[in-house]
């Protein structure tokens, strides 16, 4: 019986491509020879981009900057990033008519965002809907470029915007896909191309509505899009390129000794996404861990190198060895103190409860064990708001003198050590803390036991890469 065109083919491959590489005309050529490569040995590829490395930034600045009644910037941004598609557009495409065709679309495209701002401008609001709409331009521009670079190396392909596939509700900003939804349009759009030989790249980061409206999924979200994408397609594998060779043991930039992990447990690479790891969007992970999807990181510019493979929790490797340190940057520890702490779970309810309606994101909470101190760390941007929402909901303990005070840090780092066991080896946590003491580093706050993989420290912001740096020389022992 004859396949159906819109029947999803089996072993699909996903690869997702970040800003670095596809940033330059040196690093899309590379990505372009990966693609064709791979497309040689597997029949069903399908490729995600994200928006050349400085362009969103470019774009919201610019959206922002219009709100406040600032124009000159989107004419800059517009300037520069044509100019930057332009050069790609004259290296990578040889033919005269797609090569007219793809200077006239980045030139249509832009001039939608410089009217967009425009608008904004007039407006002097700047709404998370049309924010989405202008932030995911960049991929837009450079999904069209990548297509047609790889059309031009001699193998069929078609660039797709993912606001015709990936189906989300309506939180701009931070949109969740409906995967059923998802998958139907999966089917529809993208199963016919595959079933063709036909290599779709897809817009990442962005989605739509039913009803057609742009949203983003959040900052990094094209490795959430390629998850998407490979669930919705039933694919058996998920790659990410990057500009390192997959999960370093740390920032390379700041600890050069740092090294490529070869195998990481869904529930430690997590972890370090979340706690500042750029590698991986932390909501990347887990569609391929409920869908038992393979996922593995590369390095763009070696491609030859071996990178990082996620495996399952169960296949844990290392136990009670230090994997890994990094650091989520820029917070402010905000205590709140008194007697009045300690009336059960009252105080801490209402504070949670506040959170929760102001939108704020609280990457972890440590109470002492009186009841009567409870500090978490605050992204320095929430700070103001968050006082204001303390002030509010604990009015009354303030005014009767239940809470004492509430006090603010100096900017504070979330330092994060991956090892596995943490729960059965102990001995880890101690050699830690003697090697942060032996460096006379003050640990301001500390957290152990939520997760069996990771032990979270906080510490002032100038004291963060020597506390990296004697962490890491754990690793080495």
């Amino acid at each position: 019986m004859e396949k159906s065109k819109d029947a999803l083919p089996q072993n699909t491959l996903v690869m997702k491509y970040g800003g670095t590489s596809v940033g330059t005309i040196a690093a899309m050529q590379s990505a372009v020879q990966i693609i064709c490569e791979t497309k040689a040995e597997r029949e069903n590829l399908v490729v995600v981009t994200s928006a050349i490395s400085g362009a969103t930034n470019l774009l919201i600045q610019s959206a922002t900057d219009a709100a406040e009644g600032n124009g000159l910037t989107s004419e800059k941004a517009a300037r520069e990033l044509t100019l930057r598609h332009h050069e790609m557009i004259d290296k990578l495409i040889q033919d005269p008519n797609k090569w007219l065709q793809l200077k006239m679309d980045i030139n249509r495209l832009l001039s939608d965002f410089t009217n967009l701002c425009q608008a904004i401008k007039i407006l002097g609001e700047l709404s998370p809907r049309a924010l989405d709409t202008v932030s995911s331009l960049g991929e837009r521009l450079a999904v069209r470029i990548l297509a047609a670079a790889v059309e031009s190396a001699g193998f069929p392909a078609k660039a797709v915007e993912a606001s015709q596939i990936i189906i989300t509700d309506d939180c701009f900003q931070n949109a969740a896909p409906d995967m059923k939804l998802t998958t139907a349009r999966c089917e529809k759009v993208l199963a016919p191309l595959l079933n063709e030989g036909i290599v779709p790249i897809v817009t990442g980061f962005m989605g739509a509505t039913p009803d057609g409206v742009i949203t983003t999924l959040g900052r990094g979200g094209s490795d959430y899009s390629a998850s998407i994408l490979a669930v919705g397609l039933r694919a058996t594998e998920v790659w990410i390129w990057t500009d390192v060779t997959g999960v370093m043991s740390a920032d390379p930039r700041i600890i050069p000794q740092a090294k490529t992990i070869p195998y990481l447990s869904y529930k430690e690479v997590s972890e370090m996404a979340f706690y500042g790891a750029k590698v991986l969007h932390p909501k990347s992970v887990k569609p391929c861990v409920d869908n038992q999807i393979i996922m593995r990181i590369c390095n763009t510019f070696y491609p030859k190198k071996a990178g990082t493979l996620l495996v399952d929790n169960s296949r844990t490797t290392d136990i009670g060895k230090i994997k890994a340190v990094t650091s989520a940057n820029g917070y402010k520890l905000i205590t709140v103190s008194g007697a009045g702490m300690d009336n059960g779970m009252n105080v801490s309810a209402r504070i949670f409860a506040g959170f929760v309606e102001d939108g704020v994101n609280v990457s972890m909470v440590i109470e002492s064990s009186s009841e009567q101190s409870l500090c978490f760390p605050v992204a320095i941007k929430d700070v103001n708001r968050v006082i204001k929402m303390l002030n509010q909901v604990l009015e009354k303990e303030i005014s009767r003198k239940d809470i004492e005070e509430i006090q603010i840090s100096d900017t504070v780092d979330i330092i994060t050590v991956i090892c596995p066991g943490l729960k059965t080896n102990p001995i880890v946590i101690a050699q830690v803390l003697n090697q942060i003491d032996s460096k006379g580093i003050r640990i301001k706050a500390l957290s152990y036991g939520a997760s069996d993989v990771s032990l979270n420290l906080i510490v002032a912001s100038e004291n963060t890469k020597e506390s990296l740096k004697c962490i890491h020389e754990l690793i080495s022992q």
